[in-house]
């Protein structure tokens, strides 16, 4: 099978090798301890709490739109475990560009995607990741985040949650693409945009386009060894699943 950059994603695998592999039609890792769950946790949470505060008519849109990119099939045509991960240039918000490659000589780096920081389920992903920043290093890895936000939105996401990894501006998810994570906002989603959110604003383009709510962990030979990708935008990766996982190439012979 050819694993190069340009190959079209095949379907997902449960697992490979010692690989951890999250799959997120339910969103939740087999035998996790809701304990060991904190991100999760807080993304039911707020998700509860919008049921009763939301109305009901944009609820239903929501959860058409979520029924519509699960029915779509594009979470089971991206790229999954065992494939070689498209490397990447994109710029952060102060302009200084981040090389996919160039960080894999350093070790694994952990790649994940967010729609914008004007999402509430995203920033709760991110906050989660950056409290387990010190794990993530200490397993040797680097983080970095991805959405189609432009520079200067980025750096309002950054400063916001206070993160300390890269938040990398991704425009017209051409990335997204290559991993096969991007997809056009259905109708019924759109719709219930107007007025409320101006996308075009927060990215810089009209492509009306969103990442899913992907990680992957890739090692230093550019191979993807964990892949989280969800059709739902309120099921994110567990980092401590991630951190399992840069553990588990840790452990590779």
């Amino acid at each position: 099978m050819n694993h190069g950059p340009l190959r079209p994603p095949g379907a997902l695998l449960l697992a490979l090798g010692v690989s951890l592999v999250a799959i997120a039609a339910a969103g939740v890792a087999r035998g996790q301890d809701p304990g060991d769950a904190p991100v999760r946790n807080e993304l039911e949470a707020f998700r509860e709490k919008s049921s009763k505060t939301v109305p009901p008519d944009r609820l239903r849109s929501y959860e058409q739109g979520i029924e519509e990119v699960r029915k779509s099939g594009l979470a089971e045509k991206a790229l999954k475990v065992g494939d070689r991960a498209p490397d990447f240039e994109l710029p952060g918000p102060a302009g200084k560009k981040v090389k996919l490659s160039e960080r894999l000589a350093r070790g694994p780096v952990v790649v994940t995607w967010y729609r914008g920081g004007w999402c509430p389920y995203c920033n709760i992903a991110l906050r989660g990741f950056h409290r387990s920043l010190p794990e993530i290093r200490a397993a040797g890895a680097s983080l970095v985040a991805i959405s189609p936000e432009t520079p200067d939105n980025s750096m309002t996401t950054v400063e916001k949650n206070h993160l300390d990894f890269d938040v990398l501006s991704d425009n017209g998810n051409r990335v997204a693409r290559a991993y096969g994570v991007a997809y056009k906002i259905p109708r019924v989603v759109a719709e219930q945009f107007k007025g409320r959110l101006d996308l075009a604003r927060y990215n810089g383009d009209d492509s009306s386009t969103l990442p899913l709510g992907a990680t992957y962990v890739i090692d230093r030979d550019g191979i993807i060894r964990y892949a989280f990708v969800a059709p739902d935008y309120r099921r994110r990766a567990e980092p401590s699943d991630v951190i399992a996982a840069l553990r588990g190439l840790n452990r590779k012979p």
